[in-house]
């Protein structure tokens, strides 16, 4: 048995809940187009016969422009400290700029083995992907291995590769698990990626939800999740016409937990405004951000 830990880090929007869905071949993470859409730390386990590796997929890193994005870059970076080896995923499209030259002077002065993910090469030509891959080389990185994790491409490869960095040989995890999140925050999550993909640019930077009841019984399960916004107008496109927008996120969202449980969902949204609420601490620390310092 080999076993480890793997952190996944890199700027928003470079596909690394992509990159863990993929891998595990099941959705634990949340995805969308808009940067910053991972917010918490999430743990995936990936199980082989004689393996098993513990990915932790981590907030993007970013300039922060509030106190949650002051608390996430301290998770994300306290995640590449105690962890057998770093997963750095770049988009080949964006090129290497100051966020990502920042990124990895940091994780490559951490003593522990950093591979560089260069994601989303079925958007480039094997042209741009040498000069990309030359490039890169300029850095110290253990391995450099280019993927889409969109299309499956290649991510079977890094595995194999990931498998020579594992240095324990104890089973964390039992066989049939693949997340230590809870159906909580997974229903909570469901809900906010519904809101990413289906409100305008402006609308999901201004939300956070937050499961507040979760009730199982023999044939349904009722679950409560608030919707947090920071203004009155978001709160009414959120609702819509007719509350036509809340109905369509909630028939989404139900629809995946109900995939996830295996069992009938009722599913009741509430929209709450909060006025800067990433910027307090109070409400950070009650909808699971936290601030250790």
């Amino acid at each position: 048995m080999k076993s480890g830990f793997v952190s996944i880090v890199g700027r928003p929007n470079t596909g690394k809940s992509t990159l863990l869905n993929c891998i595990l071949q099941r959705k634990i993470a949340i995805t969308s187009n808009v940067s910053g859409t991972t917010r918490n730390i999430i743990e995936g386990i990936y199980h082989e016969k004689d393996t098993q590796i513990i990915f932790v997929d981590t907030p993007g890193i970013a300039k922060p422009l509030n106190k949650l994005g002051k608390v996430l870059n301290k998770q994300a970076y306290a995640l590449t400290k105690d962890v057998d080896l770093i997963l750095l995923v770049v988009d080949i499209e964006a090129g290497i700029g100051r966020g990502d030259k920042f990124i990895m002077d940091s994780v490559l002065n951490n003593k522990v083995p950093v591979i560089l993910v260069i994601n989303k090469i079925d958007k480039v030509s094997n042209e741009t992907l040498i000069m990309a891959i030359n490039e890169y080389k300029d850095y110290s990185f253990s391995e450099i291995v280019p993927v889409s994790a969109k299309e499956n491409d290649n991510v079977n490869h890094l595995i194999s590769v990931i498998k020579k960095y594992l240095k324990d040989d104890i089973k964390y995890y039992d066989d049939d698990t693949i997340t230590n999140s809870s159906i909580p925050f997974m229903a909570s999550e469901l809900v906010r990626e519904k809101l990413l993909q289906n409100t305008t640019e402006e609308i999901p930077h201004s939300i956070t939800c937050h499961c507040t009841n979760i009730e199982y019984k023999k044939d349904i399960v009722n679950i409560n999740v608030d919707i947090i916004v920071d203004k009155q107008n978001i709160k009414k496109i959120i609702i819509g016409s007719h509350g036509e927008m809340l109905k369509k996120v909630g028939t989404l969202a139900r629809e995946d937990l109900e995939e996830l449980l295996n069992k009938k969902v009722y599913l009741e949204l509430y929209v709450k405004v909060i006025d800067n609420w990433k910027d307090k601490e109070k409400y950070l620390k009650e909808l699971g951000f936290f601030d250790n310092e």
